[in-house]
């Protein structure tokens, strides 16, 4: 195993809480250097690093940016997927196969299982019994570690730092995996304000709240994006997640995206020196209309894409090394 494992005690990601300050430090030093070779056109200085390997992407909900970022950084480094379009359907778990079971068998073939499901708390689930590193790719309504690895090194990438970085994070907070885990990754650093904005039925869950006031790290809640609007280093904005909530929530929330989000009615509001990020996919929280007057730099097509490729092609090297 690699630095992560004999560094850290890190052999499965399952949680961004298993990642402090000097092990993300870690992790953006190699997202760093894969970066720099691969910009430099040195890409064959990696091209062996997962020589012989096999990965294994385990996949029950639809992904595109996670799960061929993962696929795609296994193949520039030599090694080799297998892979399902969707375990839901084209695997035994449609026979009704344990998940603890599959995870076993799929150990026997590859070196590492990346997973994404829709139970929270499947992932440290299949880590108790896998005999490889198992990555959450995503459990629910849980966690997205990797996701939250990426939006913390685009931060750092475009900040220069994330010590003292005011955010605001909006839409869907309740149900959103992407919020909570890049909310307890934001807990490593200093003099972080974490504003989390959405109506009161997305509102951030309880869990979120402890965790933030245990670390004493800052926050507050609003109800009103163009509270904070202008007021922010970075603004992280997330879509509804319509296919978790029932009928009711849906009704109830059918105007979240534009009431609380960004387009022309409010991005007066914003300076060219923020951040707008997205975890994706983009909904109608951001105008679809490009945003091209300079107000704010719009990272979510572009750098945060490339540097989900760089952390998680690390992250296997890494662990797999």
């Amino acid at each position: 195993m690699g630095l992560l494992h004999n560094q850290f005690g890190i052999r499965h990601v399952i949680s961004s809480a298993q990642f402090g300050r000097e092990a993300l430090a870690c992790v953006f030093e190699g997202a760093d250097d894969i970066a720099e070779k691969f910009a430099q056109g040195r890409r064959h200085e990696y091209a062996h690093a997962l020589d012989g390997a096999v990965v294994a992407s385990y996949f029950f909900e639809p992904s595109t940016r996670t799960r061929w970022s993962f696929e795609s950084g296994t193949h520039r480094m030599g090694g080799s997927v297998i892979t399902t379009e969707n375990a839901e359907k084209f695997s035994s778990a449609v026979k009704g196969e344990r998940l603890e079971d599959s995870v076993r068998v799929i150990g026997h073939y590859a070196d590492a299982i990346v997973m994404r499901h829709k139970r929270t708390g499947a992932a440290e689930l299949a880590a108790n019994y896998a005999k490889v590193p198992v990555i959450n790719a995503g459990d629910g309504t849980g966690e997205h570690p990797t996701q939250a690895m990426l939006d913390l090194y685009t931060i750092k990438k475009l900040r220069g730092t994330i010590d003292g970085v005011n955010i605001a994070i909006v839409g869907d907070l309740r149900l959103g995996r992407t919020v909570r885990s890049l909310a307890k990754g934001l807990c490593n650093y200093k003099k972080v304000t974490v504003h989390f904005v959405a109506p009161d039925i997305l509102q951030v869950s309880p869990d979120v709240v402890d965790y933030l006031a245990l670390r004493r790290v800052k926050f507050q809640k609003h109800s009103n994006i163009n509270e904070v609007l202008a007021d922010m280093d970075c603004i992280y904005m997330t879509r509804t997640q319509r296919e978790r909530m029932t009928a009711e929530e849906d009704t109830a929330t059918k105007n979240a995206d534009t009431e609380y989000g960004i387009g022309t009615h409010n991005l007066h509001l914003m300076r060219p020196d923020q951040i707008l990020m997205h975890p994706l996919p983009r909904n109608n929280e951001i105008e679809f209309s490009p945003l091209t007057d300079g107000r704010a730099k719009s990272v979510y097509l572009d750098d945060q894409i490339k540097a989900g490729l760089h952390v998680r092609a690390f992250l296997l090297k890494d662990l797999l090394n």
